[in-house]
């Protein structure tokens, strides 16, 4: 591929902070629509076009697909905060499988883990299914 691994994780990277740049400056539907952009072609890129659109296309999965791809469309048409919000929605629906993977590789990590540790309490520990 034309693209190293670590490219294609910055291009991901730099949609995301495109977008988290887009929400700081109130909103900016330019910015957001960027962001949106670059965040989709690297994850393209990361996994690959066929693994990508099975994911996205999974029967349990179809709600979450349509919420994030319509919360795009919207901030493609100016509508921003509406966009993201339903993108948020359609986001948690697709990835939260992911998020209890994600909590417990940072907890291992040195400084983040402590940080972390008292939200844990706060919180309540998070069980990962083996």
């Amino acid at each position: 591929m034309f693209l190293s691994e670590a490219q294609r994780v910055g291009l991901t990277a730099f949609g995301v902070f495109f977008m988290f740049l887009g929400v700081i400056l109130l909103f900016d539907s330019g910015l957001l629509a960027i962001g949106n952009l670059l965040f989709l072609i690297g994850i393209v890129l990361i996994i690959g076009p066929k693994k990508t659109s099975s994911f996205f296309l999974q029967k349990n999965k179809w709600k979450g697909t349509a919420c994030f791809l319509f919360g795009i469309l919207l901030v493609f048409f100016k509508f921003a905060v509406f966009g993201i919000l339903i993108e948020l929605f359609g986001f948690i629906n697709l990835f939260g499988d992911f998020f209890p993977m994600v909590f417990s590789f940072l907890r291992r990590l040195p400084i983040v883990g402590n940080i972390l540790a008292p939200l844990e309490k706060v919180f309540g520990y998070i069980n990962i299914p083996v």
